[in-house]
């Protein structure tokens, strides 16, 4: 099996005092560094991907900014890859496709923020192009939702969306069942 870790956008932005803080980040973030830790005791391709914003009014992971780093708690190690992207899809217009195939990945474990968009975007077209996608999903954070006049809680959001990638997209599961699968 080739296996690849995907941190998408664990950036400080979404970090309490950041510009747009998540729903239990720190906990997604901790169980994320587990999976990291695993990954690299296993000596496994890890990537770490980074949103820079920008779109004109964008309000957060500014470039130049603080918000815009990988927090530390999965800072990313000396020959960890790190791709920098623009849009919700991991792969639009970045070379993670061409980097998974170049390592003949054929299964990539996603985590990070958030679950409604690029951890959704990423994972459709990561099963679109054929890998086997597993997703961590409480390494995964969101937010609130408005929708005309409702509020859609944090943790109905994040399940709502675990629950569409389950089938057929991702075989989703806890970190711990996930390290156990890969041990």
């Amino acid at each position: 099996m080739k296996l690849s870790l995907l941190l998408i956008d664990i950036q400080n932005d979404y970090f309490p005092n950041g510009q747009l803080e998540l729903h239990d980040m720190v906990n997604a973030a901790n169980k994320a560094k587990s999976l990291l830790h695993f990954f690299r005791m296993k000596k496994m391709q890890i990537i770490h991907i980074k949103h820079i914003s920008v779109r004109p009014g964008s309000t957060f992971f500014l470039p130049d900014t603080e918000g815009v780093e990988i927090n530390n708690l999965v800072k990313p190690g000396e020959c960890e890859i790190v791709v920098e992207k623009n849009y919700p899809n991991s792969f639009r217009e970045t070379a993670l496709l061409d980097l998974l195939k170049m390592n003949e990945i054929e299964d990539v474990v996603i985590c990070g923020a958030m679950s409604h968009m690029c951890i959704d975007a990423t994972t459709r077209a990561a099963f679109d192009y054929g890998f086997n996608c597993y997703v961590a999903e409480d390494a995964c954070a969101t937010r609130n939702l408005q929708f005309k006049d409702k509020t859609i809680n944090a943790d109905e959001v994040h399940a709502s969306f675990m629950a569409a990638l389950s089938a057929p997209y991702a075989k989703v599961l806890q970190t711990n069942e996930l390290i156990g699968l890969f041990s």
